[in-house]
């Protein structure tokens, strides 16, 4: 992630007047920073964190950027921490494992209120995701094929209205429907 998505993000948090927003992916907490700092006083980021050092540094950088008021680093596994997770959120945003961008999906729906939206990034994955696109490619096969099916699964998902920005590595944004 970028600044330029990182400004996406921010934009789309401000825009939607979010005051929950959930994360899949912390990492060092870039991306997460750019969210925190969109949200009023008393709003909340949880995030999710696989990895116990990734999450620490996280929460420093939260603390550097004056937003560890605002952030709420959990470390686990997303799939079973999605399980213990409480909705609604105005905003989610996926940035982890690209294998499990598809096995999530209904579940974070689930997690979302109506008119709030998913944002999930990487799903052009370096144009891989286009059969023929790229002639020799970098990427791994797997997660390829992973977020190819997502997008297809994301596309035709019936709670959800998306489009595809082809900013960076791609960035879905899904809105979802009311009703």
């Amino acid at each position: 992630m970028d600044a330029e998505v990182g400004a996406l993000l921010r934009v789309l948090a401000t825009s939607l007047h979010a005051t929950r927003i959930l994360e899949i992916g912390t990492a060092i907490g870039y991306s997460g920073i750019w969210l925190a700092g969109a949200l009023p006083a008393g709003g909340m980021l949880l995030t999710l964190e696989i990895d116990r050092d990734r999450a620490r540094q996280a929460r420093e950088n939260f603390a550097r950027a004056g937003l560890a008021d605002r952030a709420s680093v959990i470390v686990g596994d997303a799939e079973r921490m999605l399980a213990k997770v409480a909705g609604p959120f105005d905003l989610i945003f996926q940035d982890g494992d690209k294998r499990l961008y598809s096995p999530l999906l209904d579940r974070l729906v689930a997690l979302l209120r109506p008119g709030g939206l998913l944002v999930t990034d990487n799903v052009l994955w370096s144009g891989e995701v286009i059969p023929g696109y790229v002639e020799k490619p970098e990427r791994d096969v797997e997660d390829t094929r992973a977020i190819a099916a997502y997008n297809e699964h994301l596309n035709a998902h019936p709670a959800l209205m998306t489009a595809i920005v082809p900013l960076r590595d791609g960035v879905a944004i899904s809105v979802k429907r009311s009703g």
